[in-house]
């Protein structure tokens, strides 16, 4: 779904949508992991504006909107992102007018932006913004992946790594965590959490079974769940 594409009549409803943001290193596998978990779903992706060249295979419209410096800074003077970022050299931001519409007609809404920009969503948003934040295994395994790529110099990587290091060591300003180390399951912990979310908006004594299930399985991957060691391991490793 492209930048300013919306569900065809949606059916209206007096749920507003969730505002679920994802985040986490640059070759934790978020691309790959949102696809999945979105298959079939009637939401509300996001498409962020950036200033960085598109890589290989990625869809102006679909992946990102690529833009100038200057007609990303115009956007952002007129103060038309729900957040927007610096991030390597690079600038990202989304647009809020999509946004705010998917979630008024009931439309759950996905970003998939970075860190910092996860952080002025949920100044913004307060406790309407869902952050989830998706973990890589280890630093290890976060350096295959980049490599792997093909597409950074090694200065770039190791940018991207330290970077890596502070954001998993903030993973407790978000309401959940998942590792990605198994995608089936990462993508199980996804729809859990956006299903006990819903379940949230009305009173405990209306959930399903479902419902219940969802709530117990989110509860596991809260950020509250992993102390500071926890996360001090994945950078070590």
């Amino acid at each position: 779904m492209t930048l300013d594409q919306a569900a065809p009549s949606t059916p209206p409803t007096a749920r507003r949508g969730l505002l679920i943001v994802i985040t986490g290193a640059s070759g934790v596998g978020k691309g790959t992991l949102r696809e999945r978990w979105l298959a079939g779903q009637n939401v509300f992706y996001s498409t962020s504006w950036t200033t960085r060249e598109a890589r290989a295979g990625e869809r102006h419209g679909v992946d990102y909107v690529f833009v100038p410096p200057e007609v990303f800074d115009s956007k952002a003077r007129a103060g038309g992102f729900l957040e927007h970022a610096a991030f390597v050299g690079n600038r990202y931001g989304t647009p809020i007018e999509p946004i705010e519409a998917a979630l008024a007609r009931g439309q759950d809404v996905v970003l998939e932006i970075e860190v910092e920009g996860a952080m002025q969503v949920k100044a913004r948003m307060g406790e309407e913004a869902v952050l989830v934040f998706i973990m890589p295994p280890s630093l290890t395994e976060l350096r295959r992946r980049l490599e792997g790529r093909a597409t950074e110099t090694p200065e770039r990587i190791e940018k991207r790594l330290r970077r890596a290091r502070e954001e998993i060591q903030e993973a407790h300003a978000f309401r959940y965590v998942i590792v990605n180390d198994d995608l089936d399951r990462a993508v199980e912990e996804l729809l859990a959490v956006q299903q006990a979310e819903r379940a949230a908006q009305v009173p405990s004594s209306e959930w399903t079974a479902e419902d219940r299930a969802a709530v117990t399985a989110a509860q596991a991957v809260r950020s509250e769940t992993l102390d500071a060691q926890d996360l001090q391991r994945v950078v070590d490793s």
